[in-house]
Parts: structure tokens; C-alpha cells; sequence
């Protein structure tokens, strides 16, 4: 079935049925119905990878996710999901496979797949690296930023500095930070982390994960948690591992937050559940993923227009994880 068939069917051209589907300008409401009922009767299927071919412009919106085990990229997804549901434009997912630099594999199966933008959420990789992919095909960065490329970020500075100062404020003064390998434009906690603590007259401690999941932290923690000095507070990279250092701190017989406070990253919806009621920060994924959708959607139809830099303020969640130690 055609959209000949379709336009035979109605007695319009193929044109204004190609129109219909486009949502152009110059079909009105009723008659682009029409075409679409009669398109559905007849078992018409748009195919709208053929229809960029032919137009010879990608449309397609490819969203990199790096890891689905996180929810903060699940409420990412969501809010790109709201910012392109009222456009036409498809949205091709791909998540990541590997950790460490950039996921090749899943990157260029949307270059395959002839997307016109990439939503990258997030991209482990050098800057020049991220920016010489964006010169085969336009990139908007999701909680990073990388100088001359699309960008809607979060600051990971204020973040962080907010969630060490609230423990400063209750009175800790041995606090660690429960992080991984750090990439660049991905430093922005640690490095606020170890200025506060600095800034305070007090010793930072840094504990390195092999990786960002509640697995990999709670097995850092444990030698952390089981030292003779061990630290009253715990400052993690997010709220996945925020969970693994709980576990690890239950394990060593550690009650939070009497024994130990806990502070994540995200404001996940896990951090919010009762009986976990996890102080993190916020920064707010689902409007990232909202303005990184509506960004992508102006990159495509300007593609001219000036580079995107949008930096959007975290906050801190009390609840009951943290108190005097």
C-alpha cells in the first residue's frame, strides 16, 4: 500500500497525502483526518525513514543513554520523551553497552539508523573526542558540558558543594567522597567536594569505585566503613551508590544515620521511597532531558543557530539519612 493508494482513495494528490503526514503546512485539520483515516482503513504504514531519504533531510532524534540501571536516565528519557511528543520527529533509543570511553557501538547504530541529532546522556569521553563526533553528527549533551557543542548541564559544583557543606553544618568533620574513575567534563563534584573540605581546614578523603553502581560502592565501603577511623559521614557520586555504601554500612553494623550519614546524588525516585528516605541532590534530570529534547528540535530545524548552554541550578533534599554525628 502506497500513498498513491491513499491519495487515489480520497481524490487528492500524493502530495497533499505526503503533506498530511509531514503535519506541513498547507493541509487543513479536517482534511489531513481524512487522509489519515482512510490511510489507516487501508493498512498504509508511513515510512518515515524512507520519507527523510527522499527529502533528503534526517529528522530522526537518536537518545544515548548510558546506563538504564540508573533511574536518573530514566527520568532523563522522560522529560526528552515530553519535549518531542508533540513533534513528528522519531525517537531512536540506544543505550550503552561498555563503560569507560565513549560506547562506539551504540553511537553509531543511530548514525546507521540516519538520525539527524543525537541526545547523548552521558558521554564518557575526552571533550575533543565528544566534539570531533559531533562534527560527523550534531550532539546535545545531557549532564555535561563540552565547550562549543549543544549542552544542557546541571552544576555539579553548586551540587556538591551544597551536599558537603550540609554535613559540615551538622557538625562532621571526617566526611568521605565515594566516587569512580573520573572523566573529563565528569570532575565537577569530586573537585567541589575536595574545595569545601579544604576551604573548611579538613582533610579530604576520596575512596575510588571500578565503577558508578551500588555494587561498586559497597564494596569500596567496606574497607572504608571497617577502618579504625572511619568516617561519620559519606558523601556519594549519586544515588546508586549512595545504596551500596547504606548496604555496606548495615553490613559493618553501622545504624544511618546514627553511625553514619549517607548524602547521594539525583533525587532518584528509589531516594524518595520510605524507609530509604535518602538526602540527595537534585538536579533536576527530568528538565534536562526536557531541554535537551527541545534543543535537539531546534538544532534540527535551524541547524545555524548558536550553540546551546544551558546550566541549570541543583538543590539539596533534606530527609533522613544525615544527622549530627
Amino acid at each position: 500500500m502506497t500513498q498513491e493508494d491513499v491519495a487515489r482513495a480520497v481524490g487528492v494528490s500524493r502530495t497533499l497525502v505526503s503533506f498530511a503526514f509531514r503535519g506541513a503546512p498547507g493541509v487543513s485539520a479536517d482534511m489531513r483526518q481524512t487522509i489519515l483515516d482512510a490511510a489507516k482503513q487501508l493498512g498504509y504504514r508511513h515510512n518515515a525513514a524512507a520519507a527523510d531519504l527522499a527529502s533528503k533531510r534526517a529528522s530522526a532524534i537518536g537518545l544515548f543513554l548510558l546506563d538504564l540501571r540508573n533511574e536518573v536516565y530514566a527520568d532523563i528519557f522522560q522529560g526528552v520523551r515530553e519535549a518531542v511528543g508533540e513533534a513528528r520527529n522519531r525517537l531512536i533509543l540506544s543505550v550503552s553497552q561498555s563503560t569507560g570511553e565513549i560506547d562506539r557501538g551504540s553511537v553509531d547504530s543511530l548514525i546507521e539508523a540516519r538520525v539527524g541529532i543525537i541526545i547523548a546522556a552521558t558521554l564518557l569521553d575526552s571533550d575533543a573526542r565528544v566534539r570531533e563526533l559531533a562534527a560527523s553528527v550534531p550532539i546535545v549533551n545531557v549532564t555535561r558540558r563540552v565547550a562549543g557543542v549543544d549542552s544542557v548541564y546541571s552544576d555539579d559544583w553548586a551540587g556538591a558543594r551544597a551536599a558537603t557543606q550540609h554535613l559540615l553544618g551538622l557538625g562532621h568533620t571526617r566526611i568521605a567522597h565515594v566516587t569512580a574513575t573520573q572523566y573529563e567534563g565528569h570532575e565537577g563534584r569530586r573537585r567541589s567536594y575536595i574545595a569545601t573540605m579544604e576551604n573548611a581546614g579538613l582533610a579530604p578523603e576520596v575512596v575510588i569505585a571500578d565503577d558508578y553502581t551500588q555494587q561498586a560502592a559497597e564494596r569500596a565501603a567496606t574497607v572504608l566503613l571497617n577502618g579504625t577511623d572511619r568516617p561519620t559521614a559519606v558523601f556519594a557520586h549519586n544515588d546508586e551508590m549512595a545504596l551500596g555504601l547504606r548496604e555496606a554500612g548495615y553490613a559493618a553494623g553501622l545504624s544511618v544515620p546514627e553511625d553514619l550519614s549517607i548524602v547521594g546524588y539525583d533525587n532518584s525516585r528509589i531516594a524518595q521511597l520510605h524507609g530509604i528516605d535518602l538526602t540527595s541532590v537534585d538536579m533536576q534530570a527530568r528538565e534536562l532531558g526536557r531541554g535537551a529534547g527541545a534543543a535537539a528540535l531546534n538544532r534540527l530545524a535551524t541547524p545555524d543557530t548558536p550553540v546551546v548552554d544551558r546550566c541549570t541550578e541543583p538543590r539539596l533534599i533534606v530527609r533522613n539519612s544525615t544527622a549530627r554525628p
